[in-house]
């Protein structure tokens, strides 16, 4: 049986029911379910019935650091079915099985000519709600697309593809625009700090370019995963000396690139130890605006180390990043260890912000 007969016999919501629930954040690190108002498309918009998303530690941290004014309905890595088109949609219908981006740019702006499309002004709009502040919304049973969004910013999801799979396909393409930047070449090593989902993510992308990857985790079961996803072997920070281990493990010299996927600060002067001398360090998981880094002035001004950044994702990477998710969805739907409905979403934030030895991915199914 096909996902799109599964889905048929699950049901539809009815799309013009006036009020849905919805995990709505309030404030002090609390989310909760509510009922909300179902919003109200207009033209070249639609509407999306979630029927998955993915929580994103983006999510966790605006939630357990009061990033955002309060109410907010977050939730971004969103897969579900579309209820309802507006005048002017073009190539999309009622019934059409689909994943959503959440961030769309202009393409034509000073950024975007320079394919850094998470500095336009456009991007920075988010172009999906739920109500309130647009903010994504993927934590509730509908959500709505906007215009900009709807127009290039929509991948149909084949009918051999289940939701869940589907919910990987924005923080692939989050990842695989990282890769890109860290400029990761075949035979090279690379290491990954932190081994979260993001982290399996970058491990098993930069192994797909030819590279030999390192990782550390200091939780056990993350670390056998990180060798299921292409890691040679995943070490225990506190007790290895890692940059020890990976100068010793390739002759003296460290690692071409690290990608960090850890957000702790000290992460970022172990990152300069384990390059190389012209190496690179990633920061992806170095997002909170309140973050502040300490690390030795000659890693970079001396030995010539590289320090990038890579936010948010990448249209470039769209097409890729779904046929990613497609053509592994066995390996990636591994990452889900705990799915929660709408009414448990408190409890899903509390484990998202406390995982336990056996917690990945965590998918809200609405």
């Amino acid at each position: 049986m096909s996902y799109t007969e599964m889905d048929r016999i699950s049901g539809v919501d009815d799309p013009l029911a006036q009020t849905m629930r919805a995990g709505v954040y309030r404030g002090s690190g609390q989310v909760a379910a509510e009922d909300v108002p179902v919003p109200k498309i207009s033209e070249g918009e639609m509407l999306i019935r979630v029927a998955a998303c993915g929580i994103c530690g983006t999510d966790v941290k605006k939630v357990r650091h009061g990033l955002v004014r309060p109410p907010q309905i977050l939730g971004h890595e969103i897969a579900g079915t579309i209820v309802a088109v507006g005048p002017g949609v073009r190539g999309w219908k009622i019934g059409d099985r689909i994943s959503s981006f959440h961030h769309i740019p202009c393409g034509t702006c000073f950024y975007c000519e320079r394919r850094l499309y998470s500095q336009c002004s456009q991007y920075k709009k988010v172009g999906l709600t739920a109500g309130f502040d647009p903010n994504g919304g993927g934590f509730a049973q509908y959500v709505r697309v906007m215009p900009w969004i709807a127009e290039r910013g929509i991948v149909r999801i084949p009918d051999d593809v289940s939701f869940e799979e589907a919910t990987f396909i924005e923080p692939v393409n989050t990842c695989l625009k990282a890769v890109d930047k860290a400029r990761i070449l075949p035979n090279e090593l690379v290491f990954v700090i932190g081994q979260g989902p993001i982290g399996l993510l970058l491990t098993f992308l930069a192994r797909q370019t030819g590279a030999t990857v390192l990782a550390s985790d200091p939780i056990p079961f993350r670390q056998q995963m990180s060798v299921r996803f292409g890691s040679v072997m995943c070490f225990h920070p506190k007790s290895a000396d890692v940059a020890a281990e990976v100068r010793g493990y390739r002759g003296g010299i460290g690692a071409d690139s690290v990608l960090i996927a850890a957000a702790d600060p000290k992460t970022v002067p172990l990152a300069l130890d384990i390059a190389r001398p012209g190496g690179r360090v990633l920061l992806f998981a170095q997002n909170d605006p309140f973050l502040q880094i300490e690390f030795p002035a000659a890693a970079v001004g001396i030995e010539e180390k590289e320090i990038l950044g890579s936010y948010s994702a990448s249209i470039d990477w769209q097409t890729r990043s779904a046929e990613v998710v497609f053509s592994n969805r066995d390996l990636l739907r591994e990452l889900i260890s705990h799915r929660f409905s709408l009414e448990a979403i408190g409890d899903a934030f509390r484990l998202a912000s406390h995982p336990a030895e056996d917690s990945l991915k965590l998918v809200i199914l609405p």
